[in-house]
This record gives C-alpha cells, sequence and structure tokens, in this order.
C-alpha cells in the first residue's frame, strides 16, 4: 500500500462516516449498537474522540475525553462536531512531509500507509456499527474493506491480546465478501440486526 493509497483510504472511510451519521433519525440516539453496552450516541462520541486523537498526536497532544468512556450527550451538531473531527485528521495527513515514512499515531509510529489505513478502520467500522444499528442501507463496501485489511492485519491481533479493544473474531465463512470477512475479525457479526428487527 502506497502513501497515496492510505490517505485515500482514509478519505473514503471519513466519507463513509459522514454519510452514515448524518442520516441517523433524531429518535435514534439511544438505540443500541453492535458494540456491546453503547448506544448509537456513544459510538459516535467514541469515534469522534479516536479520530481526534489520530489528528492531535500529530502534534504531540492527546484528546481530553477518554474514548472508551464515551460521553452519553451530545454536544451541538452531531454532523459538525464529528466534522471538526475528520477535518483535523485530513489536514494533518495532508501537511505531513512528502517524504515522511513513520508518522505518530495513537498507537505508536507506524508507516504512513498503515496509520492512515488505521484511522480508516476506526472511522469505517464505526461508520458500520452506526448504520446497522439504525437500520441503514450502507454497508462497509468491499473496496473500502480492502484498504484496511493491510492495517488490520498488522494491528487488530495485537490489540486484541495486549488491550481487549476488539472482541474474539468470529468465524468466516466461505459466503462472506471481503467486508464481511473484515468485520468478523473486527468481532462484529456481519449480520447484526437491532433485537426485535
Amino acid at each position: 500500500m502506497t502513501n497515496i493509497q492510505g490517505i485515500e483510504v482514509l478519505t473514503r472511510s471519513h466519507d463513509y462516516l459522514r454519510e452514515v451519521v448524518a442520516a441517523v433519525p433524531e429518535t435514534a440516539w439511544a438505540a443500541p449498537t453492535p458494540c456491546t453496552e453503547w448506544t448509537v450516541r456513544q459510538v459516535l462520541n467514541h469515534a469522534r474522540i479516536d479520530q481526534q486523537a489520530y489528528g492531535l498526536v500529530l502534534t504531540g497532544d492527546r484528546p481530553g475525553s477518554d474514548p472508551f468512556h464515551p460521553a452519553d450527550t451530545l454536544d451541538g451538531d452531531p454532523v459538525a462536531e464529528l466534522d471538526k473531527a475528520l477535518r483535523a485528521v485530513a489536514d494533518g495527513y495532508a501537511h505531513l512531509p512528502a517524504d515522511v515514512d513513520q508518522v505518530p499515531t495513537p498507537l505508536g509510529p507506524l508507516p504512513l500507509p498503515i496509520a492512515a489505513a488505521t484511522a480508516a478502520m476506526d472511522a469505517a467500522v464505526h461508520a458500520w456499527d452506526i448504520a446497522a444499528a439504525t437500520g441503514q442501507n450502507r454497508p462497509l463496501g468491499v473496496d473500502l474493506a480492502e484498504g484496511i485489511w493491510p492495517a488490520a492485519d498488522r494491528l487488530v491481533d495485537q490489540l486484541r491480546d495486549s488491550y481487549r479493544v476488539f472482541a474474539p473474531a468470529l468465524e468466516v465463512t466461505d459466503e462472506y465478501d471481503r467486508a464481511e470477512a473484515l468485520l468478523a475479525f473486527l468481532g462484529r457479526d456481519p449480520h447484526w440486526t437491532p433485537a426485535g428487527s
């Protein structure tokens, strides 16, 4: 994966997250999600803080909130607040030197394409969580999943073992496409639906 490909994957994942959040019905923010015990509102706050961290760490800073204890409130317009975090990440990556090799991330220094794909993985998977929870027909696309796989292959098992960031991987069946396989690898049932739906 080249640096340019990594940035393109990050841009596509941000677009996906924006699109999904913009389509959340006002009545759905408290709905349950595939992230056990987290509501749609909490997943959005988690995703926003995570993306904020990817942007801030490029300047040696850290977000003021813990992404693993996301607030159950939304301050301001959700789309606008999310956009601030996504723009900061995009701007940070856009202004890196052309010859940069390793860049800082919340997970430590990583090669630029993997760093960008890791931020993309976080954004895209939480977009899928919100889409699934709110009944949106906005699947995680196969092309986007393909761009995220290098980061998943490199980091997810280590994060699962060391930090328990991801649920255990689920079985991947022969019928799964690349996006469904990625979701299962990240501990999500690709066919998850809200209880009773």
